[in-house]
């Protein structure tokens, strides 16, 4: 609701401002429809040479995440300690072979079946279950661990990233289409130079709408969505930062309890329990949940 409310804003101060200097938003009306058209019409072209179907599946599909923010919240972050220190509680009591069971069939798990909302998380689940298979697989070493969930990160993280690289794109090369519809309306101009000055003076202004759309639009609105959508992922990454922390650090030969709170360490301010909020999230889980 913020980037709506900023919208609403950016509106009524560039275009209040416009009309309280005695400005009339007549030609800017009349001239907006084809100029967007033009405008708009080719920067999604360009998305469209420069990008490939996935690359626009994946486009689609982060544009809510503009209005929506993160995903997680910060009872997922409690809940993804709690989860992560069953899992190394259940390590340190009874080795690496017991949690075959819950990483094979994490659906049917009765560790996993507690935080429904990381179970959705197909990346989340994978990353969690992968890791752990490879220390059932003897690779133990932590160094090479982390090595291993680093290149899954930052690979995870390029991808997630295609929407707000693309809304940057596409808010680099707005100016430029701006000025190619202004350019044809001055063209447009050139072959009505024989007409009165108010007629020309009308095409002259309808023309420079179009450079003034490319501006407005590339930053006062597509570049903050960009910058805004980077944010979210860059955020939503920390999630599976927690992840790597507390499993690298279990490695180490650090006690259950130990390991999570090395990871909560990682929690963004923001959503990040305290102290005694964690330890209260772990004394209530029921005795079973290992």
């Amino acid at each position: 609701m913020l980037q709506i409310g900023g919208i609403v804003i950016l509106f009524a101060c560039v275009f209040g401002g416009y009309l309280m200097t005695g400005g009339s938003l007549e030609v800017v009306i009349e001239a907006a429809p084809h100029e967007l058209l033009t405008i708009f019409g080719a920067a999604l072209a360009a998305m469209l040479i420069a990008g490939s179907m996935y690359n626009i599946k994946k486009i689609a599909g982060s544009l809510g995440k503009v209005i929506k923010g993160p995903n997680w919240k910060p009872r997922d972050y409690t809940d993804l300690l709690c989860l992560l220190f069953l899992l190394a509680k259940t390590m340190k009591s009874k080795g690496l072979i017991a949690l075959e069971a819950h990483i094979e069939r994490p659906a049917e798990s009765s560790i996993f079946k507690r935080y429904p909302k990381v179970m959705k998380d197909h990346f989340a689940l994978d990353f969690i279950c992968d890791t752990l298979r490879m220390m059932t697989m003897s690779l133990e070493d932590p160094h090479q661990v982390e090595t291993a969930m680093e290149k899954q990160l930052e690979k995870h993280h390029h991808e997630a990233l295609v929407g707000a690289n693309a809304l940057q794109s596409m808010a680099d090369g707005l100016p430029a289409l701006g000025i190619v519809a202004a350019v044809l309306g001055v063209i447009k101009t050139m072959g009505a130079i024989s007409e009165p000055p108010e007629v020309l003076g009308g095409m002259i202004g309808s023309a420079l709408v179009g450079t003034f759309l490319g501006v407005f639009l590339a930053y006062g609105i597509v570049g903050p969505l960009g910058s805004r959508l980077k944010a979210v992922v860059d955020e939503e990454a920390l999630f599976y930062h927690v992840i790597r922390d507390i499993l690298v650090a279990h490695l180490h030969g650090n006690a259950a309890q130990v390991s999570v709170e090395i990871g909560r360490g990682s929690v963004p301010s923001e959503s990040q329990p305290s102290f005694q909020e964690l330890e209260n999230a772990l004394n209530s889980i029921p005795p079973d949940g290992g």
